[in-house]
């Protein structure tokens, strides 16, 4: 059968420059006369707006209108301007530092002064009859002061006309406060052309432009402490975020150490030079205590130290990571292990940064235990990626971890499980005691809190909101990258796309697919209900029904629904359009990411999802929910108000049969009768940046913001 290409020739795109803006400060307005200046147009540019009237684009297929850039409403933008000043740990024994009463408005720090060239300059223009009226400048963008130069709270100056602007604070949706987060406004309309044309549609190129020299900020010495670790033990995504987040703070020039334990089942082969550096590691529990050895050494560059326990109990010799009766126990000593050793070796780092409820207690330790023998410095954050898993046990647990008092920590404002009394919530301890929290989309910090997602927690996410946000994960580059990776037989950048369609006829040839110009649906990923599996199950059936190929990688660590894919297997088996490969294969879904067309992310909830970023990377369109990351990163072609080269893919709102199809159909028939406007949709995909950069710098502020305040 003579193999066929489905690409088609690449389309020409325009460019549009960005603009530059400039921030200037102005003397003590309110915060909200400050906002609303800066998105009130002048009367000028109001005119120039209603004298233009809209122009619709055509094309021989359908007709596509100009969307604009969605602007913050002035309410919205004086809500985000609202500053919070995190609590602090103290250095004794007492009330948690989260417990501490919020500061008053007289004390919190003052809000970015921001006006703009109109504004901050009166100036009388004549009218002239028959000239368009001049564009309005544009406004200017808030300056960002390293965290070094913020003034102390409460502090107060008769000139603060001329002092530094402070830091942006966390916005109510978690947004990490960052300069890249901050919306532009531009009420200048761009210049459009009156003529119609038959031009197939093409999303506006962007042109990036140098990002600023970075300001300069003092080393930090940084310590995760985490149950997981790429490519070493990995269970899930946590995994890959703390090997990918701890090497982008480490380049930022950070010193960073990661702590985990040391499983019989990691992968030694891909730890360097490990060696015992401290052999007599006494670790307290019950009334009596645990003998520890502790190994260092290197995973692809990262220094890690390994926790490993001399103990009946055997805590981590075990054939799996998760998945024993004991499960709670095991990671509270992990937990009480690792600050343990950080205060026996004599370490005080800047920021101690634990993940999930499996490290929760690090906090709770440091705080009721460990600030009284020294250890003042640290400050804690920890990262909750998934809500679903929370530690809840007995109160047993208190005796053997040292803590006793189990009517202190079954309080309610403690470590007392809001639906279970009498049960301890490691992960409520987590929020409680740490000095930020933070989850892996501001999506998904929304939905917990406000929309009934936090399985339980949601009363405590309120009262711990003002230290409570979201930072989008990444994913390396260095492995998910077309144009580098060794996984794939023919390596493709946004400038070879038509190397992409060597991947799918390699891709149908290992899995025996007929070959042909259909489109490849795919699916990647645990076979767990929370990923949606009724509408996987689905839409397997819709797509050959539509006239396209699908593929399935995965399994589940529940027999019932492997058994029931094995069914589906079996019954599919003969289908020259249909493979289901039940089990995970490395090579095979770097296969499937470079060879698909578009990836299917049907997902009853997901905090942040990183099979989204990397088709969005690989150039295979996401057909995404809008629930959690999903929603932070992807941006429908049709429906989305961002501009049309930032939609990424297809979106769909109701968890049922209906709303799947209305998405995957779209994205079929895109492929099939607007070959040029899918192959524009995968340039823009292609174009995303979700690598570790801007969560790192998110990382480093939130570090900034809790040292300081």
């Amino acid at each position: 059968m003579a193999k066929k290409t489905t690409g088609n020739p690449k389309s020409q795109t325009t460019s549009t420059a960005k603009t530059k803006t400039t921030g200037k400060k102005t003397p003590e307005p309110t915060p909200t006369e400050t906002v609303v200046s800066a998105v009130r147009p002048s009367p000028h540019t109001a005119q120039a707006d209603a004298s233009k009237p809209p122009v619709i684009k055509k094309t021989a297929a359908r007709k596509v209108s100009r969307v604009s850039d969605s602007k913050t409403s002035p309410a919205g933008m004086a809500e985000t301007a609202v500053q919070a000043t995190t609590p602090t740990a103290v250095e004794t024994q007492g009330e948690p530092s989260s417990l501490l009463e919020t500061p008053d408005a007289g004390s919190s720090l003052q809000p970015v002064q921001v006006v703009t060239e109109v504004q901050a300059q009166s100036v009388t223009i004549e009218p002239e009859p028959e000239q368009a009226p001049e564009p309005a400048p544009e406004p200017t963008a808030p300056f960002i002061v390293d965290a070094a130069d913020r003034p102390a709270v409460g502090a107060e100056s008769e000139s603060e006309h001329i002092t530094k602007p402070e830091p942006r604070p966390f916005s109510e949706l978690g947004h990490a406060p960052t300069h890249e987060l901050m919306p532009a406004f531009d009420s200048t309309p761009g210049p459009e052309s009156h003529a119609e044309h038959d031009e197939p549609w093409h999303a506006t190129e962007p042109q990036w432009e140098p990002a600023a020299p970075p300001v300069w900020r003092p080393s930090l010495f940084i310590v995760h402490i985490t149950p997981e670790l790429a490519t070493v033990a990995k269970v899930g995504g946590l995994a890959d975020v703390v090997f990918g987040l701890t090497r982008e703070l480490a380049i930022r020039g950070n010193h960073v150490e990661i702590i985990l334990p040391k499983y019989a089942s990691m992968r030694y082969d891909q730890i360097y030079d490990l060696q015992e550096v401290y052999r007599d590691l006494w670790v307290p529990w019950y009334e009596g205590a645990i003998h520890c050895t502790v190994f260092f050494g290197f995973v692809h560059g990262r220094k890690c130290f390994f926790i490993e326990p001399h103990s009946q109990d055997n805590f981590f010799n075990r054939h799996s990571i998760y998945g024993f009766h004991d499960d709670v126990m095991r990671y509270a000593f992990f937990s009480r292990a690792a600050i343990e050793f950080l205060w026996k070796a004599g370490k005080h780092p800047d920021i101690i940064h634990c993940h999930d409820w499996q490290t929760a207690l690090v906090p709770v330790h440091l705080f009721e235990q460990y600030q009284a023998l020294g250890m003042t410095h640290p400050r804690v954050c920890t990262t909750i990626h998934n809500f679903a898993h929370q530690g809840i046990t007995g109160a047993e647990l208190l005796r053997a971890t040292g803590l006793h008092r189990p009517e202190h920590f079954l309080s309610h404002t403690r470590l007392g499980d809001p639906r279970h009394p009498n049960a301890l919530n490691l992960l409520k301890g987590g929020i409680v005691y740490s000095n930020f929290v933070t989850t892996v989309s501001p999506r998904y910090a929304f939905e917990t809190k406000d929309q009934g997602q936090g399985f339980g927690l949601e009363p405590v996410l309120h009262t711990h909101h003002i230290k409570y946000g979201g930072v989008v994960n990444g994913i390396d580059y260095d492995v998910w990258n077309p144009e580098i990776d060794h996984h794939i037989p023919v390596r493709y950048g946004i400038d070879s796309l038509d190397r992409k369609y060597d991947n799918k006829r390699a891709l149908r040839h290992r899995l025996m697919l007929a070959d042909n110009e259909k489109a490849i649906v795919a699916f990647i990923g645990r076979l767990d209900p929370q990923k949606g599996l009724e509408l996987v199950r689905h839409a397997i059936f819709n797509t050959l029904e539509r006239g396209a190929q699908f593929v399935l990688l995965g399994s589940s660590p529940d027999d019932r629904i492997n058994a029931d894919f094995w069914g589906l297997k079996r019954m599919l088996n003969d289908s020259p359009d249909c493979h289901l490969e039940i089990g995970f294969d490395e090579d095979l879904s770097h296969l499937i990411y470079a060879g698909a067309d578009m990836m299917l992310v049907p997902s009853r909830f997901e905090p942040c999802g990183l099979t989204q970023l990397i088709s969005l990377r690989y150039g295979t369109i996401p057909v995404v929910r809008a629930v959690g990351g999903l929603a932070d990163t992807v941006f429908d072609k049709d429906h989305s108000n961002r501009p049309l080269h930032e939609r990424n893919g297809y979106v769909f709102n109701d968890y049922d049969n209906r709303g799947l199809e209305s998405a995957l159909g779209r994205a079929i028939d895109c492929y099939n009768a607007f070959p040029e406007h899918f192959r524009e949709l995968m340039k823009n995909a292609m174009r995303c940046d979700y690598s570790w950069n801007r969560p790192g710098q998110d990382y480093l502020n939130i570090y900034d913001y809790i040292r300081d305040a």
